[in-house]
Parts: C-alpha cells; sequence; structure tokens
C-alpha cells in the first residue's frame, strides 16, 4: 500500500467513525426525546400541570432557545457540555411533544414514525454517496422552509385546513431534500479537520441538524397520514 492509499484509508475510517457518532447521536436523542414524550403523556396529573397553565409557553419556546444556544455557543463550550445541552434540548423537546400522544392514536404514530424513518435513511444515505453537489438543493429547500415559517404564521390566524394540508405536503418535500444536502454538509465538514475536541462538537451539531430535519418531516407526514383521536 502506497503512502496516498494508507492515508486515504485513515481519512475513510475517521469519516466512518465521525458519521456514526453523528447518528448515534441522532438516535440516542430520538430515542429519549420518544421516551419523555410518551412518559408525560402518561400522566394526566403532569399533563394538565403543564399544559393547562402558562407553563406550556415555556416547555414550547425552551427546544427553541437552546437550538440557538447551542448554535451560537458551541464554539466556546467544550464537547462535553455541548452534548449535555444537546440531551437537555432532546429531554424538553419530548415534554412538549406529548401532545402527539394525546391528538394522534399510537398505531398511527408507529407507523407514520417508521415512514419517516425509512424517508429519511434512504434520503441521509443518498446525501452521504452522491458525487453531486447539493447546494442548489439546499438552498431550493432552505428558502422552501422560510415559506413554509411564513404560511404557519399566517394560518395560526386562518385556520385553514387546506392551507395547513399545503403546508404539510411542502414541509414533507423540503425536509426531504435538507436531509440529503445537510448530510452531505456534515460530511464535508469532516475534512475541514480542527483536531479531535472541535470534530467532536461539530459532530454533536451535526446530530442536531439531522434530529431537526427528522422531527419535522415527521410532524408533517403525521398531519398528513396520523389518525386523530
Amino acid at each position: 500500500m502506497t503512502r496516498t492509499e494508507a492515508m486515504q484509508a485513515d481519512v475513510d475510517v475517521g469519516l466512518r467513525q465521525y458519521m456514526l457518532r453523528v447518528y448515534n447521536y441522532m438516535a440516542s436523542g430520538l430515542a429519549l426525546t420518544g421516551l419523555v414524550a410518551a412518559f408525560v403523556a402518561s400522566q394526566p396529573a403532569l399533563v394538565n400541570a403543564i399544559f393547562g397553565s402558562p407553563l406550556r409557553w415555556l416547555v414550547m419556546l425552551a427546544p427553541i432557545g437552546l437550538v440557538f444556544f447551542l448554535s451560537f455557543r458551541v464554539h466556546a463550550m467544550s464537547a462535553a457540555a455541548a452534548q449535555a445541552t444537546f440531551w437537555v434540548y432532546a429531554a424538553v423537546n419530548g415534554i412538549s411533544f406529548a401532545i402527539i400522544f394525546l391528538a394522534f392514536t399510537h398505531t398511527s404514530i408507529a407507523r407514520v414514525f417508521f415512514i419517516s424513518a425509512a424517508t429519511f435513511a434512504a434520503m441521509s444515505l443518498y446525501g452521504y454517496t452522491t458525487k453531486r453537489d447539493l447546494t442548489s438543493m439546499g438552498a431550493f429547500a432552505f428558502a422552501g422552509l422560510i415559506g413554509i415559517l411564513i404560511a404557519g404564521l399566517v394560518n395560526i390566524f386562518l385556520m385553514s385546513s387546506a392551507l395547513q394540508f399545503a403546508i404539510s405536503v411542502i414541509g414533507v418535500v423540503v425536509f426531504i431534500g435538507l436531509t440529503a444536502y445537510d448530510t452531505q454538509r456534515i460530511k464535508e465538514i469532516y475534512f475541514e479537520g480542527d483536531g479531535q475536541e472541535v470534530l467532536a462538537k461539530k459532530s454533536i451539531m451535526g446530530a442536531l441538524v439531522l434530529y431537526l430535519d427528522f422531527i419535522n418531516l415527521f410532524i408533517m407526514m403525521l398531519q398528513l397520514f396520523g389518525d386523530r383521536k
């Protein structure tokens, strides 16, 4: 084996380990969110205390705040602190997601989860393996995301079922595209180097990005295919 081949082999091994950490963090975060959501939903007193009081706004807004905090402060944090913040975010997100178990049947939640997981896995694999530059796809999907956010705010006042359906359909397309683009971007970030500590924090941020892609894809699909109680 030549020196170039040996270096390439080291890169391949390092990249696989890095992507495995990303997916492990993401899967663990999803599992934590699901467990917390199921537990809270199974406790009527806890549900009433949270969602029957102003505390519900804290539960709904705290995850957004944690995402921004981690995104802007990760460079100044240790990898251990970034990881702890990610677990806190996943747990708090689980509290807000308890409402899903109250609004939809458990069977349809499980069905949509596996459909979302299969779709996510296929698009993430595509993003990881393709040689095509997905920057244009990412830009298009991001523009669609802005449109969804604006339409969602408008629909708070209109409360239109037709507009909500359109948002969900477009949302599925948007987060499918973002899954592929974000996976490719996370892969490219590995080659920027920066040492093990920085790489560990990048794997956590990569997990957060893919976690958000999956969660939003799941929510959009649940709106389309979930059976309400």
